[in-house]
């Protein structure tokens, strides 16, 4: 790295807000401290912007600021003062606290928490630079706790298997009974909505005590040894997807979000409010059917917003 951007400051004493607000922005860009008043970052398009807008602020309070392109054959000494990896380890403390305080009567509580780290984490990111294993440690662990969360939410989680996938015909699927374990979080509420919506408009919707409750005649979703359930890197309502050849507009959309709530990985923008809501619909609906119906809702909604942004686009 031998290009960069040096911004050299002095900020006026009389203003105290105004100088706070200055070394907030300095440290929310990720900017390194070379002495005082001066703080360096890599020359890009995103650093020139921030010290660009940070220097206005300045000089709109009387202060000095310039900012400078340094061109150094020997920049990447440079490159220790944006070391991420202590910051990265403390994250991760607050992660395995988390984890280990984690209990199926505290999950939906620890969603909220986990927002806020995944948040943090991303913060992160933005002013990590120079990226090492500590940013793949951390996103791992993340993953990990989401998944956790998940298990505790949901009682009997199926594991995956490699399976091959079969594609199936809809009208061969019609008027059934579909079974599935009781008090449903994403993927079992997002699998129903998708069985009633796309495949089976007359399905009748079975939730099981336990899954071996499932009777001979239903068609189980979402539990080992069911009909339907995770294979591969698909949950549920992926394999529902591919098995019935679904690709409706918008529906690749409502799957990631499924896939992110349900095992992790990169979350959606929507992910976090979608999640708040269908927590509270579980905290304050006891009947499974009246949860599914809320929920169905929601994504119909969600799907109609992701249709509507698909034809805007085209």
């Amino acid at each position: 790295m031998k290009h960069w951007l040096a911004l050299v400051i002095g900020l006026p004493t009389a203003n105290a807000t105004a100088r706070m607000r200055a070394w907030r922005a300095l440290k929310a860009c990720g900017a390194a401290v070379l002495r005082d008043g001066v703080y360096l970052l890599p020359n890009n398009a995103t650093c020139h912007e921030a010290l660009v807008a940070i220097e206005r602020d300045i000089l709109s309070i009387k202060g000095t600021a310039y900012l400078l392109p340094i061109n150094d054959p020997k920049g990447e000494r440079f490159m220790a003062l944006f070391d991420r990896v202590e910051e990265y380890a403390a994250l991760r403390v607050d992660i395995e606290e988390c984890r280990e305080q984690l209990t199926s009567a505290n999950a939906l509580t620890s969603t909220r928490q986990i927002r806020k780290l995944r948040k943090a984490f991303a913060q992160l990111c933005a002013i990590d630079f120079f990226p090492g294993d500590a940013r793949q440690q951390t996103d791992a662990a993340l993953q990990e706790l989401e998944a956790a969360v998940s298990k505790a939410l949901s009682a009997d989680e199926p594991s995956s298997h490699d399976l091959p996938m079969r594609v199936l015909s809809r009208g061969d699927f019609q008027g059934r009974l579909w079974a599935t374990r009781k008090r449903p979080w994403v993927d079992r509420l997002a699998s129903a909505w998708l069985i009633q919506r796309f495949i089976d408009r007359d399905a009748r919707i079975l939730w099981l005590d336990a899954p071996g409750d499932c009777p001979a005649d239903a068609l189980g979703f979402d539990f080992d040894g069911a009909t339907f359930s995770h294979i591969g890197h698909r949950v549920t309502f992926e394999t529902l997807q591919a098995s019935f050849e679904l690709e409706m507009p918008g529906l690749d959309r409502v799957a990631a979000l499924v896939h992110y709530l349900d095992v992790g990985g990169a979350a959606p923008a929507e992910a976090a409010g979608i999640e708040r809501v269908l927590a509270g619909l579980r905290e304050t609906i006891a009947d499974d059917d009246q949860l599914l119906a809320a929920a169905g809702a929601i994504f119909d909604g969600l799907l109609a917003a992701f249709v509507k942004d698909e034809n805007s686009n085209e």
